[in-house]
């Protein structure tokens, strides 16, 4: 059995998360410029105590896998998610960096576990995501994780699939 922990991102993981998203299989779904400075600039305001997101490295039997962020969807601004109006809505993305651990069941782990965490908080009510409909591999793995198909949605980058998890009783 796979150990799945999360800790909490920092500058001294700038380098490695500019590998990641300069992978193939990850720069195909998360597109930009990603360059060392940009990396820098975008997730440092990740690290301020304000922000309403949070970002952790996932990390696999001991070993830095990907990335993982959930944030507050209510009042993200810049044209997301102006229609949630609860406060407990909590929005992830999150990618796996290592190429040898794609297709293997890792992913939906990594999720379940990542959004048990979330629902801990007894203020998070609903968990959302929003895949890029054509991404199927993205959505199977929602699926297995315990994600439902709510429908496609205009999110500021296109279109998206929002998929939802809500607390279990």
């Amino acid at each position: 059995m796979h150990s799945i922990t999360f800790r909490p991102l920092t500058t001294a993981d700038f380098p490695q998360l500019l590998t990641w998203l300069q992978r193939p299989h990850v720069a195909e779904w998360w597109p930009g410029d990603h360059s060392a400075a940009t990396v820098a600039d975008e997730f440092s305001e990740m690290l301020d105590a304000e922000s309403t997101t949070r970002a952790s490295i996932i990390v696999l039997d001991g070993r830095d896998i990907g990335y993982i962020q959930s944030y507050v969807a209510m009042g993200s601004g810049e044209g997301w998610w102006e229609d949630v109006h609860d406060p407990g809505v909590r929005g992830i993305d999150q990618f796996i960096g290592e190429p040898d651990l794609l297709n293997r069941g890792i992913g939906a782990m990594m999720i379940r576990a990542f959004v048990e965490r979330l629902f801990a908080a007894p203020e998070v009510t609903l968990v959302q995501t929003d895949p890029d409909p054509t991404n199927a591999r993205a959505v199977r793995c929602y699926e297995k994780a315990g994600f439902h198909r709510v429908g496609t949605i205009q999110t500021p980058d296109g279109a998206a699939l929002l998929m939802t998890q809500v607390r279990s009783v």
